[in-house]
């Protein structure tokens, strides 16, 4: 069967399981899709217009898997901006040319544009996002109306809001405000209620049913009015045909103004970085690790945001919340996306009349839970305990967003994370000699090898991060992967945090993503994800172990060996050594070895060459003390230079009836017979059985390594396990 006529089989076989899902994600993507059109200023539908052509358009042109499309959080603040300073119809037109200018940059492949904001920027960001959404909608879900000039007045006046609302004598503000706490209670603890069929009706639906039922209740029981006051209901949802009749047609009149672009750049920007983020996100949540093209979905969003503001309806972007219920409820493709926007179509066709029913204090509830996730006083703990530094550009872009603007508070992030990296560096040449410079190698090993080695040199941070990226992305997650940071003086914690993700991605994948050369590095913070610098001075004791340095800790007990991560200069040991006589050594580190001394693991920094010819050199080695004396010998792979070395008179020594073993293997050594006794069949068999190593004999101990570079921790059991088993074959001859 073709694997086209597979793909089609398994679509229709999860087909009942997508549309299943969809349907939750419906009850979710409708309370939520009012709430977001109200606070922006915007008619409620609009909301659902957005939900219903996003679900569609993306889910046939998309690139992405298990995603949702709709309204966003982060959008409420500039589009009530927008709508305040333009009008709804000419916002309308903001929201298509910023529909426009996101599916150009899907043209010009510009998804990599969210790598250049620093995370600690993008949390600040959605932090000012959530405090923006809380500060306003707080005050409605408690019956309490009022208007300011900015967030702050908003966020000052709460604790007001709850003063009057503790006074109120009026009925039905008494009853709005309640319908708000309760919807506020529903959404922090119905989370805990594991019970499997109350987690099939989503929160935000739970509220709908309760306010629609305390509605009906009174109704048809008690035969009273909703005593909510009038001012906290949901304004009418017009019929099917109506919101057809009444669709607003967007107006360009204001096209040619400052205020008009600069609405289009700030949605824009929101928008993208936005959807961008979620569509990483999600694709961590994907059961199957499959990686969305994401230009294909810029594009995609674009157009449904050009619909969309033709059809009245806000812009189009892919939503994290949404995503993960999507992904929770055992979605496997797109189909979950268009049977949501379905659902909702026929939520507005058959019950438009019943949303009348919800007061607008239990849909602001939802937005309040919402604004209060993004700013969570667990996200400034979280990046204090990263760096004092990630939380200065944290609350930077935070308060410049809350005072100025979205576009601001980004590019003040931006500015502030380079300065902070500039003073902690107290360079800022490095920046600026290298920022252009190519500063990634990737290589595979050997070829048909599943191996490969990437090599970063200079600086690593939000700033050229793209670079590193364009690499990983290009190898297989079920491959192997070291990422060698050994010739890079500065790695930042946006680096560290998205290196991490390769990290589970791979293992997930089957995998391994292995990074090294940090271990010399200094950081301020024990967290995996604080930037790192590359320490002046070799001997200093690091505060925290890298990734790899606690791994090799956690091989230390496995093997009931010892581990030192300090820095020692004393290394006479290894100067008997042939591979060492031209190639002075300047300490060793990350030392695994047995009381005893017998077998000694470390990696070792050397140099070759002098003055301007000089190149640092950092390794992987392992030395093993030997029982008996024996010939002084190097053996390595034999290749092109091996050949080359014979004819300026380094001559292989070949070992009678071994042909296979000399043609694969270069022997080196003066005394050419004690060699030959000395390599009996047991010896020739280990080697031809065992991978390739550099191996060498200074008569009474013998060093060996892999590759010229530090050794990966799947790499240092390889090399360890080979040591200790060549032992035992030369000590039984």
């Amino acid at each position: 069967m073709s694997p086209k006529k597979n793909n089609l089989k398994d679509f229709f076989k999860a087909l009942p399981q997508n549309i299943f899902s969809g349907f939750v994600v419906s009850l979710i993507a409708l309370p939520l899709g009012l709430g977001l059109a109200m606070a922006s200023d915007a008619p409620p539908i609009s909301g659902i217009i957005a939900a219903i052509i996003g679900g569609i358009v993306v889910s046939i042109f998309g690139g992405s898997n298990v995603t949702i499309a709709g309204p966003g959080n982060g959008l409420v603040g500039v589009l009530l901006v927008a709508i305040t300073s333009l009008g709804l119809e000419s916002a309308y037109a903001a929201i298509i040319c910023s529909g426009g200018l996101i599916m150009l940059l899907g043209f010009f492949r510009m998804g990599k544009l969210a790598n250049f904001f620093p995370s600690s920027a993008i949390q600040g960001m959605l932090a000012a996002i959530g405090l923006i959404i809380l500060g306003k909608q707080f005050h409605i879900m408690l019956a309490h109306k009022i208007k300011r000039e900015d967030t702050l007045d908003y966020l000052i006046e709460i604790p007001f809001t709850l003063n009057d609302m503790v006074h109120y004598e009026n009925k039905g503000l008494i009853y709005a405000a309640l319908a708000g706490i309760l919807s506020l209670t529903i959404m922090t603890f119905y989370a805990k209620l594991r019970n499997k069929f109350f987690q099939l009706i989503p929160a935000p639906m739970w509220i709908v049913i309760l306010s629609i039922g305390f509605s009906y209740y009174f109704e048809f029981v008690l035969h009273e009015e909703n005593p909510i006051s009038k001012h906290y209901m949901i304004s009418g949802i017009p019929e099917i045909q109506q919101i057809i009749a009444d669709i607003s047609m967007p107006v360009f009149s204001k096209v040619g103004t400052g205020a008009f672009w600069s609405s289009v750049f700030a949605i824009t920007l929101i928008a993208s970085i936005e959807s961008l983020l979620s569509i990483k996100a999600v694709d961590k949540l994907d059961p199957q690790k499959r990686r969305s093209n994401v230009n294909k979905d810029l594009k995609a969003l674009g157009f449904g945001t050009i619909g969309s503001g033709f059809l009245g309806g806000l812009n189009v972007v892919t939503v994290i919340a949404r995503s993960s219920v999507n992904v929770n409820n055992g979605a496997t493709n797109r189909s979950a996306n268009f049977a949501h926007a379905t659902f909702l179509v026929l939520f507005i066709v058959l019950f438009s009349t019943q949303l009348t029913r919800i007061p607008l204090p239990a849909l602001m509830a939802i937005l309040v839970y919402t604004g209060y996730k993004l700013a969570s006083p667990k996200i400034i703990r979280k990046i204090f305990s990263i760096g004092k530094e990630q939380l200065i550009i944290f609350f930077m872009t935070l308060f410049v967003t809350l005072k100025i603007g979205l576009i601001s508070g980004i590019f003040a992030g931006v500015i502030t994370t380079f300065i902070i990296h500039v003073i902690l560096n107290k360079s800022f040449s490095l920046f600026l000699r290298n920022v252009l410079k190519p500063n990634v190698l990737m290589y595979q090993e050997a070829k048909g090898d599943h191996n490969f080695y990437v090599s970063v040199k200079h600086f690593c941070s939000f700033l050229n991060y793209y670079k590193l990226k364009d690499k990983l992305e290009a190898i297989p997650e079920d491959h192997d992967v070291i990422v060698d940071f050994s010739l890079c003086s500065f790695v930042d914690h946006t680096v560290m945090e998205n290196i991490h993700d390769y990290q589970e991605l791979f293992k997930k994948r089957g995998g391994h993503f292995d990074v090294i050369g940090l271990d010399m590095h200094d950081t301020d913070s024990e967290h995996p994800f604080a930037l790192r610098r590359l320490l002046p001075v070799p001997n200093i004791i690091k505060r925290s172990l890298t990734r790899r340095q606690t791994s090799m800790e956690e091989l230390a007990k496995d093997y009931e060996l010892s581990y030192t991560s300090e820095n020692v200069k004393e290394v006479g040991f290894l100067n008997s050594f042939l591979f060492f006589n031209t190639k002075p050594i300047d300490h060793i580190y990350n030392q695994l070895y047995y009381k005893n001394g017998s077998i000694n693991l470390f990696d070792i920094e050397f140099s070759e060459g002098e003055f301007i010819a000089k190149e640092v050199i950092r390794s992987t080695m392992l030395h093993i003390k030997l029982d008996d004396t024996i010939p002084e010998f190097t053996l390595d792979r034999e290749g092109f230079l091996e050949k080359v070395y014979a004819f300026a008179g380094f001559k292989d020594i070949p070992i009678q009836d071994h042909s296979d073993f000399s043609r694969r293997f270069y022997l080196l050594g003066d005394n050419e017979e004690g060699i030959k006794e000395f390599f009996d069949d047991n010896l020739i068999h280990f080697f031809e059985s065992n991978p390739y190593y550099h191996v060498e004999s200074n008569g009474t101990s013998l060093l060996i390594f892999g590759k010229e570079r530090l050794a990966s921790v799947k790499e240092i059991k390889g090399l360890f396990d080979f040591g200790k088993r060549l032992k035992e074959v030369i000590s039984n001859i």
